[in-house]
């Protein structure tokens, strides 16, 4: 018999057994607690809770450890490129040259999406957000494509994920020329993922974009890192609603929702903002420290700190690399990354936040990027859903195909008011 823990209530003990993870992880399998004892657990947040078993990402946030199925975030980072990402996520492996490609052929075939989504766009306001133009797209397709989502639980999953991961990019170019006034630039064939992205998002019909190949490398960079990261909130809001066997789009779309929250993917864009304030009240950053720490005052230094990480996040390590050796070249220098170097070595040296264990996460240097790119602060969060995509679907497909797949129902402690009789109205006091 192998490890377990004991819990005792009112005299009585019970043995739970303990699961041990590839990485020497443990928890306390206590699935059958309630059964056994009457009693259940209490864990707000999901703090020390583990919703299911899985084999796609594993996170040591104490080490600052980041894996794709093993292969470390540094080294996809380095060698790899989104789309083979994708392949990574969804088949536990990486692809043969001949299956990439395939891969890669399967997004061109699926870029398009119905032109009856195009006339959908016209109903959102013109200043409407982009999230929530995806959102409500990504939703929308189940309509324009019902026959696809009742395959998708059965049909191949490079076909499933292909089509999915291709259309959210066309989706999300769509959503923001919308916002600008701008017409709808088509997919092209002979672009990669990358680059097709960026000139569906800035061509011209008068001005033509050419992106040159450190822009499309940024840009892979950046969804590559953001491609799945274990149990987070939208994770876990795409795995939950697609617990019910809701369909597919509308599982992702919920992770949309859940991404757009200032906590969550619109971190960044909060980061920009603070940035930017910073700069423009003279660029004094140990004021802004100050603040941070004082506990009478509502400022918080956005960019640090993780629930999971309690060392250096690895993701932004990797994007630091990437942003200091793009934007400290000459008339593409960036104030901004400035401040950002400054206030991460004065953060890094303090006490309060080295106690804390606050250090600079995925989205502190991201932005950064992203504005050099050419996106506004808006359409930060999008890009991080479009990034998030495959580990979203590698979840979900993973969900349910699970043998002891169930739909999830949290339990609670009630502390609202005992049974007591309904009083008519002209009784009450």
């Amino acid at each position: 018999m192998g490890e377990v823990a004991t819990i005792t209530i009112d005299g009585q003990s019970y043995e739970f057994p303990v699961l041990v993870g590839s990485e020497n992880e443990r928890g306390i399998d206590i699935r059958s607690l309630r059964k056994e004892t009457g009693y259940i657990t209490l864990d707000s947040g999901y703090m020390n809770t583990g919703a299911c078993i899985s084999n796609i990402t594993f996170i040591d946030g104490e080490q600052g450890i980041l894996r794709y199925h093993g292969i470390p975030i540094e080294q996809m980072a380095e060698h790899s490129s989104f789309v083979e990402t994708c392949y990574l996520l969804q088949h536990g492996r990486l692809p043969t040259a001949d299956q990439l490609k395939r891969f890669s052929s399967l997004l061109n075939e699926f870029s398009l999406v119905h032109e009856g989504m195009r006339q959908l766009l016209n109903f959102f306001p013109l200043h409407a957000h982009p999230m929530n133009i995806l959102g409500s797209l990504v939703n929308a397709l189940s309509s324009f494509y019902p026959h696809v989502d009742a395959n998708s639980l059965t049909e191949a999953i490079d076909i499933c994920a292909a089509r999915l991961i291709s259309k959210v990019r066309t989706l999300a170019a769509y959503s923001y020329r919308k916002a600008n006034g701008l017409p709808v630039v088509y997919p092209r064939q002979d672009l990669s993922y990358s680059a097709n992205f960026l000139n569906m998002m800035f061509s011209s019909p008068v001005n033509d974009y050419v992106a040159d190949e450190e822009s499309v490398r940024l840009m892979d960079m950046l969804l590559l890192m953001h491609a799945d990261h274990e149990q987070n909130c939208s994770t876990s809001a795409v795995r939950l609603v697609g617990s019910s066997q809701a369909n597919l789009y509308a599982s992702i779309s919920s992770g949309i929702s859940a991404l757009w929250g200032p906590l969550h993917g619109g971190a960044n864009q909060a980061v920009m903002n603070m940035l930017s304030q910073i700069h423009e009240d003279g660029g004094d950053t140990q004021k802004y420290i100050d603040m941070a720490k004082d506990k009478s005052n509502k400022f918080r230094l956005s960019g640090f700190g993780h629930r999971v990480y309690k060392n250096y996040d690895p993701r932004a390590r990797v994007i630091k690399k990437y942003c200091t050796n793009t934007l400290e070249k000459g008339a593409a220098k960036d104030p901004l990354l400035g401040i950002a170097l400054k206030l991460e070595e004065q953060v890094l040296q303090d006490d309060y936040f080295i106690e804390r264990k606050l250090f600079p996460n995925v989205d502190f240097y991201s932005g950064i990027i992203y504005k050099a790119l050419g996106f506004p602060t808006n359409m930060f969060t999008v890009l991080f859903a479009i990034g998030r995509m495959p580990g979203w679907i590698a979840q979900w497909k993973e969900m349910t195909n699970a043998s002891d797949a169930k739909i999830g129902r949290p339990r609670q402690i009630y502390t609202g008011a005992q049974t007591r009789d309904y009083v008519p109205i002209d009784q009450r006091l």
